[in-house]
């Protein structure tokens, strides 16, 4: 390394100090996952999908080099110094094991390149709490100790840390945190000034090769602002590769380390490498905040991780069915515990519902500057089912060999990413020929039906030589899930079988309780009498059923049978249907009993499972219906009350008064709209000079009459119909009649009528010029 590096690094404090207070994310980023299942499938209860059960997490050796080299800037030291200490407090595993060393270069005699720092600590909580005192012995070299930086010496210590006592079965997993920057020219163990450098970089291959063959992972963590790459990336590739699975994804990878953020990212990616986990980044935002994060239908096990920021952040957590669940205990088929505190804490949940969790994100006033992040690591196990078609073949013929992609109760895997790194192997093996290699592609060319449905398909020629039992295996692996192999036995056939079937099932779509129906098409070619027996497999027991359970043939019958799959109740899936429903995959098959449980037929099914419809589903279209019918029922009323109303109305109806001779008394008056169809008056003066006044709560009302003229309401005295062309007395000497109705457009009231008070006639129509009329008829609009 340059020393001068040391002197050059100013003005970063704040932002390493924003990276050494984050990271407390790793801490739990994942704590308490666990997992679940058998470590891969076989050829044996391939009929059930279990669910996953809580068992100690396989333990993981670490070792931890931190580089103490004057190229690193103070700032620089404290924030490795954090990471190491939260790669001890963040693994899974209780019995996992952690060593941490500092180290430099030893440049003149009594120094040391290797700085023991944590001897070899068990993971348990009584381990984790001395991890903090003894890290914290990290610091910068001083001159007078070396600092230059040796990296073979290093790697050669993490190896030595790894393999020495230690079980050869657990992963072994060095961590470099270092910029590097390789110097070892002032170190005299590595020859004469000119050719240290190159003997540096040939002890560095011959390390790593060795690294490699001691099965030791090597993650390089590049702090500093400008940390060499090309150097951390060749100590990533230089280690053992393999990992979990033989996948690229969980190989080995250099990371920068540039940012809070950058820490919390890239622990957690190491940390699911190491234990086969996949690791989902989420969002972040500042409280109060909901944040989303998916877990994948093949998930186990997952982890929700929380950065809160503020430890005064309150966490609650939603289901993707829209269900709160508990920090601790169960719910469902999903058990639940809370790890971690302060500003960082992780749910653990076993046997996950997939799907979109809601993580809701509260704060008092005064803390809600900082952002929460969400992230997710989860570990699942494949499951997968496999078909040869026909299972009993004939030297020389063809056969399709599939297999399926599974999860955990027939959750749809809507996701592709979902398949990222996933692989499948298969061989053909039997009697009489060498072992076949098949190779099965989910493409949608050839055998395979439909490319990237989770199906893989191929094809192979029974060799001419076969002869007796056969055997396909398929194996599926990726990265984060545990691999999985199931067989299928078939057998040569003779020339020709005493009974043949060909089994037609349709995709079905349909709810809890349905049924799915398809035709078996029978044949007996013998003079015997056979029994078929049919069941539904590489389902989940108790979910898919099929009738008949036997089938009699006598000797040469032929002929379809009816074959029904019917679903299990809703009480069986729970809250597992959720509101899109699932999909169940399986397998009917037909075997002959009196030929020693031959398989004729193994015919893949899928049905898509929906929430049997509520009401409003069933019935919605009968609701809107009748909300049709009422509203146009409402209308019609209304439609009906309003002409009756206008049948009644008595604008326009012209009133006159006359004696008892038949002479007109005064002018004539036009009524108005009235209150409730009445338009109400007085007589005024009747002895002197008698007129019509609108008046309400008056001694007379009147009203139209849809058959025809009017009808008068006296007060107390009842009402009498008013023809057109006759008369009803109001006292002794005067008398009621019509004139000629000059009704005016409905809705429409005359100026004169609602401002004057007049009958809308010029001049003395309406009375007599008393001015009463205008008055009263102004106060009375505020009735109508």
């Amino acid at each position: 390394m340059q020393r001068a590096w040391g002197r050059r690094r100013t003005g970063r404090g704040r932002a390493h100090r924003a990276t050494v207070l984050a990271l407390g994310g790793a801490a739990v980023l994942v704590s308490l996952l666990t997992p679940t299942g058998p470590g891969t499938g076989s050829d044996t209860g391939r009929d059930a999908v279990p669910v996953a059960d809580s068992e100690p997490f396989p333990s993981v050796n670490y070792a931890v080099a931190v580089d103490e080299s004057a190229s690193l800037a103070p700032e620089d030291m404290k924030a490795e110094k954090a990471a190491a200490a939260r790669i001890a407090l963040g693994d899974v595993s209780s019995s996992s094991h952690i060593t941490v060393f500092g180290f430099a270069a030893a440049e003149s005699a009594g120094q040391r390149a290797v700085d023991p720092v944590c001897p070899r600590t068990t993971l348990d909580a009584a381990g984790r709490k001395t991890i903090g005192a003894c890290v914290d012995k990290l610091r910068t070299r001083k001159e007078s100790e070396g600092t230059g930086t040796d990296f073979p010496t290093a790697i050669r210590q993490g190896v030595h840390e790894l393999t020495t006592g230690t079980d050869a079965s657990e992963p072994r997993v060095l961590f470099l945190l270092t910029d590097g920057k390789m110097d070892v020219t002032d170190s005299e163990k590595y020859g004469d000034p000119a050719h240290r450098e190159a003997e540096g970089e040939r002890q560095l291959t011959k390390e790593l090769e060795n690294a490699r063959a001691q099965k030791v992972q090597i993650w390089p963590l590049g702090f500093g602002s400008e940390p060499d790459k090309a150097q951390l990336d060749r100590m990533a590739a230089g280690g053992y590769q393999e990992g979990c699975v033989k996948l690229p994804s969980a190989a080995p990878k250099a990371y920068k380390v540039a940012s809070a953020k950058d820490v919390a990212t890239t622990l957690g990616k190491i940390f699911a490498a190491a234990h086969c986990q996949r690791y989902e980044e989420g969002p972040s935002n500042k409280p109060p905040a909901t944040l989303e994060i998916d877990i994948s239908p093949l998930a186990t096990v997952g982890s929700i991780v929380v950065d809160k920021g503020d430890p005064e952040v309150r966490i609650t957590y939603q289901d993707p069915s829209g269900k709160s669940v508990p920090t601790n205990g169960t719910q469902g088929k999903s058990r639940f515990e809370l790890a971690g505190g302060g500003t960082v804490e992780a749910l653990k949940i076993v046997d996950p519902l997939p799907g979109t969790w809601r993580v809701k994100a509260e704060a008092p006033e005064g803390h809600r500057s900082l952002p929460v992040a969400v992230s997710v690591l989860w570990q699942g196990e494949l499951r997968g089912a496999i078909t040869m078609d026909p299972p009993s073949p004939k030297p020389g013929e063809n056969v399709t060999v599939t297999m399926r992609l599974q999860t955990r109760e027939g959750y749809q895997i809507k996701d592709p990413a979902d398949y990222a790194g996933l692989r499948v192997s298969s061989e053909l093996t039997g009697d009489g020929f060498a072992p076949q290699a098949l190779s099965l592609t989910d493409d949608g060319k050839g055998p395979d039906p439909e490319a990237n449905d989770g199906s893989f398909s191929g094809s192979v020629r029974i060799p001419a030589g076969a002869d007796g039992a056969l055997k396909v295996d398929g194996t599926l692996t990726a990265s984060g899930l545990r691999a999985d192999t199931r067989s299928e036995l078939g057998q040569i056939a003779p020339g020709e079988l005493p009974v043949t079937t060909a089994l037609e099932l349709p995709a079905g779509d349909t709810h809890p309780g349905g049924k799915v129906t398809g035709t078996l098409t029978v044949r007996n070619n013998s003079d015997a009498p056979h029994t078929l027996r049919l069941s539904v497999a590489d389902v989940r027991s108790g979910l898919l059923s099929v009738s008949p359970g036997e089938i009699q043939l006598a000797p040469g019958d032929s002929g379809t049978r009816k074959v029904t799959v019917t679903v299990a109740p809703a009480d069986v899936f729970g809250d597992r249907l959720g509101d899109d429903g699932l999909r169940l995959s399986g397998t009917v098959t037909a075997v002959d009993t009196t030929d020693g449980d031959r398989t004729l037929v193994r015919t893949p099914l899928s049905v898509q499972i929906t929430p049997e419809p509520g009401f409003w589903d069933k019935y919605w279209w009968a609701v809107v219906a009748a909300a049709a019918v009422l509203v146009l029922a409402v209308v019609a009323v209304l439609a009906w009350v309003r002409q009756r109303r206008a049948r009644r109305d008595p604008y326009g109806l012209v009133l006159r008064l006359v004696s008892a001779d038949g002479d007109v008394l005064g002018g004539d008056h036009l009524a108005g709209h009235g209150h409730k169809q009445w338009y109400e008056f007085a007589l005024v003066e009747p002895h002197r000079a008698p007129r019509i006044e609108r008046r309400p709560h008056g001694e007379y009302a009147v009203q139209r009459n849809p058959e025809g003229g009017a009808v008068l309401r006296k007060r107390g005295g009842g009402r009498t119909p008013l023809p057109v062309r006759g008369q009803v007395p109001l006292t002794d000497t005067v008398s009621l009649t019509l004139g000629e109705d000059t009704r005016a457009p409905r809705n429409r009231r005359p100026a004169a009528t609602a401002r004057s008070g007049s009958a809308g006639t010029p001049g003395s129509q309406a009375g007599s010029g008393t001015g009463q009329s205008g008055s009263t008829g102004g106060a009375y609009d505020s009735y109508m």
